[in-house]
């Protein structure tokens, strides 16, 4: 349903028929469809290309992890497009949605902070180059919408 585009109209009874069980076996798991949406982002965190980029921008070399966390960022949302390309559409829509997608943005931007933080301590970072404007590029370097079709 995300992928056809009708998610965001849904009702968990549609949901359910869809997937082949009963209204009250949605209910139970997941309370919502949104509910169910955010339980398929919460497996995000064991995708093996979101555990690397996070890995990479905590303990690798600090020369190196700049262009492998912006490589590492593009294989994640590479690995996740069918789910995050309807996602990023229907939170245009979609209170529900946007509300997840404002999750997974601040999640990325805390990872760049700290990603930051490591750059110009270690002195990999122009001296005047203000913290905001470095943060901006990279979030525009790895924006989800320009990532995926």
């Amino acid at each position: 349903m995300l992928a056809d585009g009708s998610f965001h109209e849904a009702a968990v009874e549609a949901v359910a028929e869809r997937a082949g069980v009963a209204r009250a076996t949605v209910y139970q798991h997941f309370r919502s469809r949104v509910g169910l949406v955010d339980a398929m982002c919460e497996t995000f965190d064991e995708n093996p290309a979101l555990v690397a980029l996070r890995e990479t921008i905590r303990t690798a070399d600090v020369a190196d992890a700049l262009g492998d966390a912006i490589a590492g960022t593009v294989r994640f949302w590479a690995s996740e497009e069918a789910v995050l390309a309807p996602l990023y559409g229907a939170a245009a829509v979609d209170p529900a949605a946007h509300d997840l997608v404002e999750r997974q943005r601040a999640d990325r931007r805390a990872e760049f902070e700290t990603l930051l933080g490591r750059l110009r301590e270690a002195g990999r970072l122009r001296p005047r180059l203000a913290r905001k404007d470095a943060l901006g590029t990279l979030l525009m370097l790895t924006n989800v919408s320009k990532l995926v079709s």
